[in-house]
């Protein structure tokens, strides 16, 4: 439990098991009169053990020594005539072998005046539930706050013993005060006295403390149960990550108290209610059917069939393979820490070459990289595929026409040039919104900064769910499709290959609206319409609900659709500021809850299906063609014709000059503005306006006459340098000087 109180970022400790109680079951019929012989006590004798916390620290020896000078008047009411033959014995469970805690031990019960030899010390790292059952007894002695119900204690009720404790926390909170057992505030020590008075009388256990262990019994055997319980529903909870169509399970506070706070003990009744011999015989009469087997295993004419196993056996066995492979496991890992940390020779030139060598050849090809880049720039077309998590691996495609973006910076595939989202869209390092915008968000990651990533006229998306629905393209349908994107056969269109009117979630092919509400808990109408005003500025009470008629053909769902570079950014320009007015119309209560209005239960994917449908929306009210294409022959058909389409399209709302309009008075708010209020916009992509540009000409400008001045300083610098004159020269003589010389000199010799 340290873990979760020292370090609770990384470690989620769930308190409570039933396994302490089935082994105090399990061991109960190994106990009796012979094991108290053999710690050194006699059939008459009351033993008190003083049990604690397992861990160390410097204040245990003064509770060790209040407990025991509480117990002393239980002595004087005893008359012996040898004092060293008292039957009142007292062990104290504490500390380990090695350390010399016996000896302050005896030096406390030695100034306290107890008799010779009534006070023992024994290890805590011994068997313990032969100390427990050999007690009477069981005092806690520690005032230590811990996080949880002690152990030791779960073991002493187990074994049918009163125990004693302080009123700490953790103990209150599972023991009832002369019900199950018995609390003294741990101020006052004169109050543990009067209770022990009560528990031992005239040398003997009185029939109510008897009473009282016996409850004890029964109320340890489903201790923690709900806390446990809650803490692995809350575990699952957290690690699994179930898609957004998937029904979510009940919640733990809907299950019925009865399977919440008691363990399931018929489960084990039939291991429980062997004895422990014949469950010793039946598991070596096991294991001895195993050794034969495995003798007899090389004899080819020999042929013995596969004993009747026993589950509750085969646990055995099962468990004691894991504590062994555990053991190497820990092992193999210190050997490699010390292999690290020991003078390693790198061996010659030529090794150290080849290891280099192999090192490269392991990491991330770039050659295939630049390879897989060339196939794809000279395509008019890229699909990407989000995806998030490696079970999305095997619904993804390798060809050079798809290209992955991982959602998330873990979980990439290895030796794949996929594109990671987060570090080109920093919002998706935020797992709330990564979890909540799905897929739009390798929609914004791909818009931010386009020019990049992205060099093909066209460009596509294809969830990974429609592979796992085999609903995704063919290579028939790709090859018609790449076709009719260069043939320009239906011009600046949306082309999608999932239906709506055969999706599993549309079994009655209803129309737009009613299938929205139908995955939305009936509110996509009335969120789609309260985003849509405040997306707008419309103040009015009235439905702002774009008409979406029901003609006789299919809409596009699951995320798999293909448009041209340049629409796809208008697009994603409307999507922000859409998803922006959601979220600051739906986040609050969202995030504080985890409860939305799209969904009937708590659910991180809240708008991911709103979503899904918003390409529909943008393409037939922008005056964009909608061609479905079959992905198993590439047959297209055109959906929703412009002359079906007269007089319902909202074109003033969804033009390009109204958007961009729009989109630049956002990009000049946040950029002049800076405003403080919580606000989704800026983060999802580029804020660009015309006072951007300027600035970045100002910025231009202001470096530009900066190198200049620079410039002029140095020519200035180097002008006014001063440089030393010559000091003087030194001049050769001509060569008939120095003849001259050389003969006067050999004539004065």
């Amino acid at each position: 439990m340290m873990y979760s109180a020292f370090d609770a970022g990384n470690y989620y400790v769930i308190p409570g098991s039933p396994a302490k109680a089935w082994e105090a079951d399990t061991n109960m019929d190994l106990y009796n009169d012979t094991v108290r012989v053999k710690m050194g006590f006699k059939p008459d004798d009351l033993v008190i053990a003083i049990v604690g916390t397992q861990f160390m620290y410097r204040g245990l020896w003064l509770e060790h020594a209040l407990i025991l000078r509480a117990l002393l008047p239980l002595f004087s009411e005893v008359s012996v005539e040898n004092e060293s033959n008292s039957p009142i014995k007292v062990m104290i469970l504490s500390g380990d072998s090695t350390s010399n805690y016996s000896v302050v031990i005896e030096a406390i019960a030695h100034n306290l005046h107890y008799p010779l030899g009534v006070v023992k010390h024994m290890a805590a790292e011994g068997d313990v539930d032969s100390v427990l059952n050999t007690a009477d007894v069981v005092i806690y002695g520690s005032f230590l706050e811990e996080q949880t119900f002690p152990e030791i204690l779960v073991k002493a009720l187990c074994f049918r013993k009163p125990i004693i404790a302080p009123d700490l926390s953790n103990i209150r909170k599972y023991v009832d005060d002369r019900v199950n057992g018995y609390l003294f505030p741990k101020e006052n020590i004169k109050a543990l006295t009067h209770i022990i008075l009560q528990v031992i009388t005239n040398g003997k256990i009185s029939p109510f403390a008897r009473n009282i262990a016996s409850i004890g019994r029964g109320s340890v055997k489903n201790l923690m149960a709900l806390e446990t319980i809650e803490g692995y529903a809350m575990l699952l909870e957290n690690v699994l990550k179930l898609p957004s169509e998937v029904a979510f399970p009940k919640s733990i506070k809907e299950l019925s108290p009865k399977l919440k706070e008691e363990w399931q003990w018929h489960l084990f009744e039939a291991f429980l209610n062997s004895t422990h011999e014949d469950r010793t015989s039946r598991s070596n009469r096991f294991l001895n059917q195993i050794e034969l087997l495995q003798s007899n295993h090389t004899e080819r004419d020999s042929y013995l069939p596969v004993p009747e196993t026993d589950d509750s056996f085969l646990y055995d066995i099962w468990k004691e393979e894991k504590d062994i492979e555990m053991l190497n496991v820990r092992k193999r890992r210190e050997e490699e820490e010390l292999k690290d940390r020991i003078d390693q020779s790198h061996g010659t030139w030529d090794e150290v070459y080849r290891s280099a060598k192999r090192a490269d050849r392991t990491k991330n090809d770039l050659h295939e990289r630049d390879e897989g880049e060339l196939e794809r720039t000279g395509q008019p077309l890229c699909i990407y595929e989000p995806y998030l998590g490696e079970g999305t691996w095997p619904f993804l495609h390798h060809r050079s026409l798809y290209r992955g973006i991982g959602l998330s910076s873990k979980g990439r595939r290895p030796r794949r040039d996929d594109v990671d989202a987060p570090s080109r869209l920093p919002l998706l390092n935020n797992p709330y919104y990564r979890d909540i915008l799905g897929e739009y968000g390798a929609f914004f990651a791909i818009a931010n900064r386009i020019d990049r990533l992205h060099k093909n006229a066209w460009i596509g998306f294809q969830s990974w769910r429609a592979t796992a629905n085999k609903v995704s393209l063919s290579r028939i349908a790709e090859n018609a499709l790449v076709d009719a994107i260069q043939a320009r056969r239906h011009g600046d269109a949306l082309y999608f290959w999932v239906r709506m009117d055969v999706d599993s979630r549309n079994p009655l092919r209803q129309d737009f609206w009613s299938f929205c509400d139908a995955i939305n808990a009936g509110n996509c109408k009335v969120t789609f319409s309260e985003s849509l005003k405040r997306m707008y500025g419309i103040k009015h009470e009235l439905e702002f609900l774009p008409l979406m008629p029901q003609d006789g053909d299919t809409w596009s769902v699951v995320q798999s659709w293909v448009l041209p570079t340049r629409s796809f950014l208008e697009f994603v320009m409307f999507s922000r500021m859409f998803v922006d007015a959601l979220d600051a119309q739906m986040y609050d209560e969202h995030h504080e809850s985890g409860r939305c209005y799209l969904s009937l239960s708590k659910d991180k994917h809240c708008y991911s299906r709103l979503l899904e449908l918003l390409v529909n929306v943008w393409a037939y009210h922008s005056a964009r063609r909608m061609v479905y294409v079959n992905p198993e022959t590439g047959a297209m058909q055109e959906q929703h014709k412009f002359k079906s389409r007269r007089g319902q399209m909202w074109v003033r709302w969804f033009s390009y000059s109204t958007l961009k309009s729009m989109d630049e008075d956002m990009a000049e708010e946040a950029d002049s503005d800076h405003p403080r209020r919580r606000w989704l916009w800026p983060s999802t992509g580029e804020v660009v306006w015309q006072g951007v540009f300027e600035k970045e000409r100002h910025l231009r400008n202001k470096l530009k006459e900066k190198r200049k001045q620079q410039s002029k300083d140095k020519q200035t610098r180097q002008k006014r340098k001063r440089r030393q004159k010559v000091i003087g020269k030194y001049v050769k003589p001509p060569p008939e000087e120095t003849e001259n010389s050389n003969s006067t000199t050999i004539l004065h010799q």
